[in-house]
């Protein structure tokens, strides 16, 4: 193994995305799937970009700390989802900033059990490097929480932040018992296994009791918390990728109607979409027109235009 560093309420109903099931399973991302092997459409996505990377886009020796977690999930994909398929990410799929020295690399798929998976790594040498990826489950299969993964190092790993979460898509203000939130158990036995991703998230940009479950790998950490955090963080990762497919694959079957999953997906959205604290660090590095188109129409796909969003 490899040594690594390392949310709302209903939507209004006049919102400016259609929210119809059979169109947004297909269209997940910027267009509809590919046809082709999903092994030829990965490889033609990396050829384009020398993707997988193995050197920074800056020439200053910095290691691509997350490429480990984003082989590891391509691979996992291929070998353990059925009808696997590439999405189109359009003018998402890449983008590099007018003076060279900052990259981001962007897909995007679907497959029977999940309606959207995103993934996303952001190169900027040794003052920043980011994985980040999403996994919506298939609408049909009921209300299941969205897995989060958000890997982000700053200023030459000075400043880290890892958070894994099984992120609850109904609403969790009328379940004040959480009887819906059973996979909450099975997470608990996981995360007692690493105790530097036991931290408590701060309240500054998110409100933990909305799309955040009580069992997220969470640390926040600098120099000095490298190696408990490192040690902990691609295993536990791994777990938490393993268990929610798992748990998807188990909820084969649901009484939950498509169109009210989609919608709590779509509040899901509309709470990220809008608190998104990358959202500047992109308006910085490539233009605000292309940030916000990135964050609404790509990041969070099913979230409104930001003059849409109701306070």
């Amino acid at each position: 193994m490899a040594y690594i560093d390392h949310n709302g309420g209903v939507p209004s109903s006049s919102s400016s995305k259609s929210v119809d099931v059979q169109q947004q399973q297909q269209q997940s991302c910027s267009g509809t799937y590919f046809a082709g092997d999903v092994e030829d459409d990965i490889l033609a996505a990396y050829d384009k970009r020398g993707m997988p990377w193995t050197e920074s886009i800056r020439d200053d020796g910095s290691p691509l700390l997350y490429m480990p977690y984003w082989k590891f999930q391509i691979n996992f994909m291929k070998e353990n989802l059925s009808n696997l398929r590439v999405i189109p990410t359009g003018d998402h799929s890449y983008k590099e900033s007018s003076d060279g020295k900052a990259r981001i690399f962007n897909m995007c798929f679907q497959s029977d059990e999940y309606r959207k998976i995103r993934m996303t790594y952001y190169d900027v040498g040794h003052d920043c490097q980011v994985f980040n990826s999403l996994w919506y489950p298939n609408t049909s299969r009921g209300d299941l929480p969205v897995l989060g993964i958000d890997l982000l190092s700053f200023n030459g790993r000075k400043r880290n932040l890892a958070v894994v979460d099984f992120q609850p898509v109904c609403d969790q203000m009328k379940n004040d018992d959480n009887s819906k939130l059973h996979f909450e158990k099975r997470l608990a036995f996981i995360r007692r296994k690493y105790k530097s991703l036991q931290g408590k998230m701060s309240k500054r940009f998110y409100d933990e009791t909305q799309f955040f479950s009580k069992q997220m790998l969470f640390a926040k950490y600098d120099q000095e918390g490298i190696f408990d955090v490192c040690k902990d963080l691609f295993p536990a990762y791994q777990d938490y990728v393993r268990e929610h497919l798992r748990m998807v694959q188990k909820s084969s079957e649901s009484i939950a109607d498509d169109s009210y999953v989609l919608e709590r997906q779509r509040a899901y959205d509309n709470y990220s979409a809008e608190r998104d604290p990358a959202t500047a660090m992109f308006n910085k590095m490539f233009g605000k027109k292309w940030a916000d188109d990135f964050v609404f129409n790509f990041l969070f796909s099913l979230s409104d235009a930001p003059e849409m969003i109701d306070n």
